[in-house]
């Protein structure tokens, strides 16, 4: 049997209550698109490889709306009590969503399987909307099904895009993750509440309407007590991470810098950027493996790409005859607390004072391309970067990106990347050789550290004089020679891998 919508009695017009209800479709939509953009940011976060996990997220929700819209064709008779109630639901699972998302990777370690039950359970409360607003708003003024339609995804549409820009631009910068969730969450309630117990009042019972009231009041003020709770779940989380001597948690437009340790009796101080460790005490056997092969020839005029914490820096001033220093950090926050920080400032030894140092505060892959061929080319390239399986890595290790460090060297420099664990993903750490070959560098294969705490390493070289070469050979002597544990790695049979480009990453991130 077909549903055909009965006209409701309303308390306002029938032009305003159609408006009313567009209205809410345009804030629903709103909201439903930032919970989807909150889950791929907060899980690109904590997991890595934003590609796979928006491909999860995307693909799980969209999935999971076709279900609730199925769903939702039992609530037609009794749509303005479902509305309100799928709106409250929504509110509370998706404003928490990035809360409990934090939670399970902080305190168990996962949060992959959390992920996937969100975003299926938030899919199918965003696919109920639809069918339920579209009864709606045939209740109000009856039309032909194809103009509803029309109007209804009109707002949904213009409301997503609201949505999309908000969160970005507007949510993440002035709120946060876990707040801008939480506001989110009281920003639909009240939206899916207000609409039903002001236009369609008429529909609910007096008990009906109590529900409705309750409900959206128990789920704004537990929405209120978690955004009141934000910072010490914050702090808590971090040490759970972490351990229990935070020191300093910086949350940036672009990464999280937390710093940990450097009391007394206590562990060394260390420093982690997106929840990797990337320097523990001095001296940081990292940093040293990283800049002494790269600068033990010629190192008048040194680049560092990366490395806004200033260890690196602080390694490449060590050496002497290093006349001028560049270091390119996209991050302004990080260097303002390399240089404000007493504890990073001692690890890093007040490198930014130098006046041999200057600072470009730019995307690496941006100023490389925007480096004139005027500029004099540089005798050494240190790549601090998190890695190919880090934030960026598909652009800042691509064959694209080492085309442009290669042009800025100078005949006979060298450039140094840190490409991750040889042990943990050698395919990974194989591709970068491969894409660092494919511009025409030499190459050699070195790892540093001890069991559990291992990096891999490659030393590359413009030969001297004419046209880059592709030769074998490695390009500065031994990796050994030049300390801090480093050790020669040999290409194993088969590693002969394609390079990898913006076009075509081929990282397993």
């Amino acid at each position: 049997m077909i549903y055909r919508p009965v006209p409701a009695r309303l308390p306002v017009p029938a032009g305003l209550g159609r408006l009313l209800v567009l209205i809410t479709v345009f804030v629903c939509a709103a909201c439903g698109l930032v919970y989807e953009l909150e889950l791929v940011a907060l899980a690109s976060y904590l997991i890595g490889d934003s590609v796979t996990q928006a491909s999860v997220v995307l693909s799980v929700m969209v999935f999971a709306m076709g279900v609730g819209s199925l769903l939702a064709k039992r609530l037609r008779r009794r749509a303005a009590l479902g509305f309100a109630a799928v709106e409250a639901v929504l509110a509370l699972v998706g404003g928490l969503s990035a809360m409990a998302l934090y939670a399970c990777f902080a305190w168990y370690g996962r949060a992959w399987p959390a992920l996937v039950v969100f975003s299926l359970v938030i899919g199918v409360l965003i696919g109920a909307e639809v069918p339920l607003l579209m009864t709606l708003i045939q209740r109000v003024r009856r039309q032909d099904a194809g103009g509803a339609v029309a109007d209804l995804f009109a707002a949904d549409y213009v409301g997503a895009l609201v949505g999309g820009l908000a969160f970005p631009f507007l949510l993440l910068p002035m709120l946060g993750q876990l707040t801008g969730a939480l506001v989110t969450g009281a920003i639909n309630a009240v939206a899916g509440g207000a609409l039903v117990l002001w236009v369609f009042r008429g529909d609910l019972s007096a008990r009906g309407r109590r529900a409705v009231v309750a409900a959206n009041a128990l789920v704004l003020a537990l929405l209120a007590v978690c955004s009141a709770l934000t910072g010490p779940f914050e702090r808590a989380a971090r040490h759970a991470v972490y351990g229990e001597d935070v020191r300093v948690a910086v949350r940036t437009e672009l990464q999280e810098l937390v710093l940990a340790g450097g009391g007394r009796g206590g562990r060394p101080l260390s420093l982690f950027l997106n929840g990797r460790l990337r320097a523990a005490g001095e001296p940081s056997r990292y940093h040293e493996a990283l800049v002494r092969p790269a600068t033990a020839g010629p190192r008048r005029r040194v680049l560092v790409l990366g490395g806004g914490d200033g260890i690196a820096l602080r390694e490449v001033l060590r050496r002497p005859g290093v006349a001028a220093v560049t270091v390119v950090e996209p991050d302004v926050a990080v260097v303002r607390l390399a240089r404000t920080d007493p504890g990073l400032r001692r690890l890093n030894r007040d490198a930014y004072a130098d006046p041999r140092v200057a600072v470009a505060h730019a995307d690496p892959f941006t100023w490389l391309r925007r480096a004139g061929a005027a500029q004099s080319p540089y005798d050494a390239e240190v790549c601090d970067l998190p890695g190919p399986d880090g934030p960026g890595g598909a652009k800042l290790y691509s064959q694209e990106f080492y085309g442009l460090a290669a042009r800025r060297l100078a005949p006979g420099g060298r450039l140094v990347v840190h490409a991750g664990r040889v042990s943990g993903n050698a395919h990974d750490f194989w591709t970068v050789d491969a894409t660092l070959r494919s511009v025409g560098l030499t190459t050699t294969a070195y790892r540093a550290g001890a069991a559990g705490e291992e990096w891999g390493f490659l030393l590359a070289a413009r030969p001297g004089g004419g046209a880059p070469g592709r030769g074998e050979g490695p390009p500065a002597g031994p990796p050994e020679a030049y300390g801090a544990g480093a050790r020669p790695v040999v290409r194993p049979p088969g590693a002969g891998v394609p390079p990898s480009t913006l076009m075509r990453p081929r990282y397993e991130e």
